[in-house]
């Protein structure tokens, strides 16, 4: 009997399949976009986006490809499942629906053996920290994604991009102070 790790792994690569082979736009995102750039696997679901204007038919993809499709409460994705596991497939982002440009620029790289594409690194750690609010706050998380990715990343992007979300501009002070990133520098 497969462990849920090994359950996520397989249902991450089969829904990676069916969105290429039904021709719908998506990059691997979330922990395991950060995990096939070097950071710690992560102990829960898979995450994927696609342009939301393409949510409908990556539903429809997924459904076609036999897989079993969950619609939650939350209107900004759907949930593959199998067994324990489930992924999501998500075409907003930070309350933000996802743009084409998000998906160009991630890279095609081999995750479990399957060619995907997978978020830029500036791209992951940007995400990452726009999801910091006074409801989710754990430096603890995102502490070894930083690290890991840290030479990958480019800082300064990031620094614009999370300007307006105090909790990401605190986090990347604890990098700067912690020695994990130079300190970086303000406008």
């Amino acid at each position: 009997m497969p462990d849920d790790r090994d359950e996520i792994r397989d249902l991450l690569k089969r829904t990676a399949v069916a969105l290429k082979e039904g021709g719908v736009p998506f990059a691997l995102c979330g922990g395991y976009a950060a995990w096939v750039r070097g950071a710690p696997e992560p102990d829960h679901d898979a995450d994927f986006l696609v342009p939301a204007a393409e949510s409908e038919r990556a539903v429809k993809v997924l459904h076609d490809a036999g897989l079993t499709v969950e619609d939650p409460a939350e209107d900004w994705l759907t949930k593959v499942v199998q067994g324990n596991s489930f992924v999501d497939v998500l075409w907003r982002t930070c309350g933000h629906p996802v743009e084409s440009d998000l998906i160009d620029r991630a890279e095609d790289k081999p995750v479990l053996s399957v060619h995907m594409p997978v978020l830029a690194a500036t791209d992951i750690l940007t995400t990452k920290l726009m999801a910091l609010d006074e409801h989710y706050c754990d430096f603890s998380r995102l502490l070894p994604v930083a690290r890991a990715l840290r030479e990958q990343v480019d800082w300064d992007t990031v620094r614009r991009e999370v300007a307006e979300n105090d909790f990401a501009v605190v986090f990347l002070d604890l990098l700067g102070r912690l020695g994990v990133v130079e300190s970086l520098a303000r406008d």
